[in-house]
């Protein structure tokens, strides 16, 4: 028969190679032997093993440090090649980093692990001395001799009784190899298929000469469908069939070769390759049955290009390098990894940081501006302190609020501009805290309109002083201006503009308590969230009514000496302003509970800028200086 012919007859004995490959890389996956050699021999089979092997490997993560092909020794190889291809093939082996190398080989010695009967002493006869193949064979190997030896090569004379079990394994294989094995169920398949097949003949009822010609002239191409239909159980109870494309239904034992000091080894099943089971149980191993040899002290052996990577580091390539080689970089901030030998770290939730190893996130401490630590503290006494001082300024100007000082500069808009102070430092308290709906809707507008009524009153005050001066000019209009109409119109309009503006921002994105886990790495601030841009209208309105107040103080401060208030307001302006300026950058530039503390700050400066330098002054007359608190005298001063 020619080939093409051949090929649809032929019957393979040995389990397809695709599950050898297929369970391989299942094997290399499981104990993660990713940095692998390979020892191939130098033939077609050994090419193509590569060509399908390499490309599956390096799919699924596995690199391959080096490919060495040894020769396929013939009787005609030239031995001086062959020792240099030796010498070759150990170099690469002694500078290799792989702990792992898979030598690729004759596939029928890896097929199966029969348990069958092999060769021993009990299934020989007593030594044909006259068997010389026998007699140079058993001399050899028991290194003894027979009488009348020609090589007496040792004081021990062989007797024919030596048992083949004793010898090492290396030395003497007496177990059936897997390609014996191979060719005994190759011999009872057709055997079995031959029996299948004059079982048919037999039902015939034609005579028996007739069928017998007919069986001699049909019987090897008929016998072909009974091969394919074969299926029985060999006697280690291994089940012998094949497939529809006339492949042997098989698998693979994994065996693990165990070597004594005597030479000798032992082969232990401790898995198995099974095509015919379900895809989660295709690949079978009991990590529990390994022995491994002395120096992996019976632990996991590794094959890694490099070592893991710790917990808290990551994987980095190195560059024109495999990418099964790589260095580890700790990872970086906000990012941990609790496994150890991983890609990429990953990111805290935003309420954690990580631990300083780096493998454990650790929730951030909740922070706001309380009255248990420094900060509330200094400020809340601070407020304390120029609230105690505005109310006894208040009651130094009731007490003496017949006297010319307190009557020369409108106690009314005095006591309202002395009130409006008195709030501003205690609207402290509601900045300091745990941040609360409440106290979020009330912070921002309640610091606008008590600060914008503040402002208005010095305003007003300053207003007061000019037109009290440009109506004592011969037929001024302005006379009818001088006194509460002007004073209840500043106050009333800027009041009622800054109640508009802060009405808007209620109303269209009111503040609410939120967290803020970014701008702090180890801890999340607790504040009300005012990111508006209503905020800024209500800082601009002030800023608005400050400049204007300055600039009018600035502009009268050389008025005569009854009306020179205006020079008290234009320094105390001048500090509000300084303030607030300071106020937007610092402001803009801090983070967390540290941006209430500058606008308490400057809360508490601007205040206290007005209060001293407006007031203070009147009070040292009142209480200190009494005899210089008449009017004749009032005229002539400058306070």
């Amino acid at each position: 028969m020619d080939k093409e012919t051949q090929a649809v007859f032929f019957q393979q004995m040995f389990p397809n190679e695709s599950h050898q490959r297929k369970g391989l890389l299942q094997l290399l996956l499981y104990f993660r032997w990713i940095w692998i050699g390979f020892l191939v021999v130098k033939d077609e089979k050994g090419e193509k093993f590569l060509q399908e092997v390499l490309p599956t490997f390096s799919e699924h993560g596995i690199c391959v440090e080096f490919v060495a092909e040894f020769p396929n020794v013939a009787f005609y190889s030239d031995f001086t090649d062959t020792i240099d291809e030796g010498l070759h093939i150990y170099h690469v082996l002694m500078n290799s980093t792989a702990n792992v190398i898979i030598l690729y080989g004759e596939i029928q010695s890896l097929a199966g692990d029969p348990k069958l009967p092999g060769i021993s002493s009990k299934s020989k006869s007593k030594n044909n001395q006259n068997d010389h193949f026998q007699k140079d064979f058993w001399e050899q190997t028991f290194s003894c001799f027979f009488p009348n030896s020609k090589r007496e090569v040792s004081e021990k004379k062989c007797t024919g009784q030596e048992k083949l079990e004793t010898l090492p394994t290396s030395v003497f294989e007496t177990r059936m190899s897997g390609q014996s094995y191979n060719i005994y169920n190759a011999v009872y398949a057709v055997a079995h298929a031959l029996q299948s097949l004059s079982i048919s003949k037999s039902r015939e009822s034609t005579m028996m000469k007739e069928r017998k010609k007919h069986f001699h002239n049909q019987v090897w191409w008929q016998v072909h469908s009974f091969l394919r239909s074969v299926s029985f159980n060999n006697n280690v109870g291994e089940q012998i069939a094949f497939d529809k494309n006339g492949e042997f239904v098989g698998g693979f034992d994994i065996i693990n070769w165990i070597t004594f000091p005597n030479q000798s080894f032992a082969r232990i099943k401790i898995g198995m390759i099974d095509p015919t089971a379900p895809a989660e149980k295709f690949f079978k191993i009991s990590v529990d049955s390994i022995t491994w040899p002395v120096g992996f002290n019976q632990a996991l052996p590794l094959s890694l290009c490099n070592d893991p990577c710790e917990t808290g580091h990551s994987k980095a390539k190195k560059e024109g390098e495999s990418f099964c080689c790589y260095d580890c970089h700790l990872c970086p901030d906000g990012k941990i990894s609790k496994e150890k030998d991983i890609d990429d770290c990953s990111p805290c939730p935003e309420d954690q940081y990580p631990n300083p190893g780096k493998n454990m996130c650790i929730p951030k401490q909740i922070i706001f501006l309380s009255y248990e630590e420094p900060l509330g503290i200094s400020l809340t006494i601070l407020s304390l302190c120029f609230s105690l001082m505005t109310t006894w300024i208040i009651t130094v100007f009731m007490k003496h609020k017949d006297t010319p000082i307190v009557k020369a500069n409108n106690r009314n808009l005095t006591y309202t501009l002395l009130l409006s102070l008195l709030l501003s430092f205690l609207c402290v308290f509601l900045f300091v805290g745990r941040p609360d709906k409440i106290l979020c809707l009330l912070r921002q507008p309640a610091f606008g309109l008590i600060f914008s009524v503040a402002i208005s009153c010095v305003l007003a005050k300053t207003f007061v002083v000019v037109l009290a001066f440009m109506a004592t000019k011969p037929g001024s209009k302005l006379r009818k201006w001088v006194g509460g109409r002007m004073v209840s119109f500043i106050l009333l309009s800027c009041s009622l503009i800054q109640i508009c503006v802060c009405a808007v921002w209620l109303i269209t994105s009111p503040p609410y308590p939120d967290f803020d886990a970014q701008s702090m790495s180890e801890e999340v601030i607790l504040e009300c969230n005012e990111d508006s841009v209503m905020f800024y209208c209500v800082l601009g309105f002030m800023g608005f009514l400050a400049l204007l107040s300055f600039s009018a103080a600035f502009l009268a401060r050389k008025l005569p000496d009854s009306f020179n208030e205006a020079k008290f307001i234009t320094f105390s302006m001048l500090v509000f302003c300084s303030v607030w300026l300071c106020f937007i950058p610092t402001y803009l530039s801090t983070r967390g509970k540290y941006t209430l503390v500058v606008e308490i700050f400057s809360m508490i400066s601007s205040s206290a800028g007005l209060l001293v330098c407006i007031f203070l002054p009147k009070c040292f007359i009142i209480v200190m200086r009494p005899e210089l608190n008449n009017k004749h005298l009032l005229m002539k001063r400058k306070f």
